[in-house]
């Protein structure tokens, strides 16, 4: 019985650690985007130095007035 409890006790160990490793893959792939994200802006700042108008990473929603330009989507 010794031996029964002592293989549950390894499974739970082992979740827990799975667990672990998943929020720090999540963790990772959030600061990975984090970083893409700073240096998009940065190369924008750059690209559009000295300018009065603030940079935009995302590009704004289609309106009803683009419907004759053609976008790649």
């Amino acid at each position: 019985m010794t031996s029964s409890k002592s293989h549950d006790a390894g499974k739970g160990r082992e979740k827990a650690q799975d667990k672990a490793q998943d929020k720090a893959d999540d963790q990772a792939a959030v600061d990975a985007e984090k970083r893409q994200l700073d240096a998009a802006l940065e190369e924008g700042l750059e690209e559009t130095f000295p300018g009065s108008d603030p940079v935009n990473v995302t590009q704004p929603a289609h309106s009803k007035a683009d419907h004759h330009i053609k976008r790649r989507d």
